[in-house]
């Protein structure tokens, strides 16, 4: 019902509704409040190297980015290597006691075996789609995700709150994996929202033109699926962000991210993804960059996370890069 309700919407009604509907998520930060904007800090790197890797979070803390969570893509599935991923972010955030979330978006069955094995991870994720079969081709089921919400929520390392769970879609998924069942793109992508929303999660993002023109073809298409994946899944209770994003083969270009996000903005998304300079140099496809979610800060009054926008201005982060090389030291960047 909610997919086809927004099959029925112009652009300003996937807007005006969305940006009436509140949903606050907490873990060590408050997300969803009014008149905020979080930000992902995505530091991926394409051999996993900590030096790169922490150029990338200086990058972003520089400009405020963090506040939603600090996601690091993993080159390589290997449970050491994500738990070395994971020991080094939390090191980083104990070592400035920063008020953020780390999360290595490694498949969430490891992430259970790194939990067992106790690993400080904050924030179990998995990609969720909106049938049966295009989640078991994920290799997931419900049971799966249940374990893993609750092995995380077991920790208890959250301090604002204990929603733990970080879920991916997309529009296109269950297309893709041939398990669609003739049904279209959009029902199958709020069917996923269903899923997400049993598990009361923390995050919640569609990578929304990331899979290619197969399934939305240029900027304009684009547009509309992140308006109606907003709209419907807050309509849904969930805590919705969004990957402004977009793949070279795509007949979009960063023109059309620009407005994409700053409806997204006007529309009261929870948060967006940033990476530096648009780029991701790992996972190849262009989305937002940290220049640009502080453009829709100061653009559009939004303000970040509050336990995050005290602890930026405790470090002098909030005016300006007035203790860059004592921190880029202290984070291990060669001179």
């Amino acid at each position: 019902m909610a997919a086809a309700v927004s099959k029925l919407m112009r652009n300003q009604d996937l807007i005006g509704v969305a940006q009436k509907i509140e949903v606050v998520s907490r873990f060590r930060t408050t997300l969803g409040l009014k008149g905020r904007l979080a930000t992902r800090l995505q530091p991926n790197h394409p051999a996993d190297d900590p030096a790169g890797i922490a150029v990338a979070v200086l990058d972003g803390l520089l400009q405020g980015a963090g506040d939603a969570v600090i996601g690091i893509n993993p080159a390589s599935d290997s449970i050491p290597n994500c738990t070395r991923l994971v020991e080094a972010l939390d090191r980083l955030r104990l070592e400035f006691a920063m008020p953020v979330q780390s999360c290595v978006l490694t498949h969430v069955t490891n992430t259970i075996r790194m939990i067992e094995a106790g690993a400080p991870v904050d924030l179990p994720f998995q990609s969720i789609a909106g049938t049966e079969a295009a989640n078991r081709g994920f290799g997931v089921d419900l049971a799966v995700l249940g374990e893993a919400n609750d092995a995380a929520r077991s920790l208890n390392r959250g301090t604002a709150g204990n929603n733990v769970m970080y879920f991916e879609t997309g529009q296109g998924a269950p297309l893709s994996a041939d398990a669609h069942h003739g049904v279209d793109q959009q029902t199958l992508e709020v069917r996923a929202y269903g899923v997400a929303r049993a598990f009361d999660p923390f995050l919640v993002n569609t990578v929304v033109g990331f899979i290619g023109p197969e399934y939305l073809y240029d900027g304009k298409q684009v547009i509309r699926a992140g308006l109606e994946d907003h709209f419907c899944a807050k309509l849904l209770g969930l805590p919705m962000g969004c990957d402004v994003c977009y793949t070279n083969h795509v007949e979009a270009d960063q023109d059309d991210m620009d407005t994409l996000m700053t409806l997204l903005a006007v529309a009261g998304v929870n948060f967006v993804i940033c990476v530096p300079g648009a780029d991701d140099v790992m996972l190849s496809y262009q989305t937002l960059s940290f220049e640009d979610g502080a453009w829709l800060r100061t653009t559009m009054g939004k303000r970040p996370a509050p336990e995050f926008e005290d602890w930026l201005a405790g470090m002098d982060l909030a005016a300006g890069p007035l203790a860059l090389p004592d921190l880029a030291r202290r984070m291990g960047i060669p001179a």
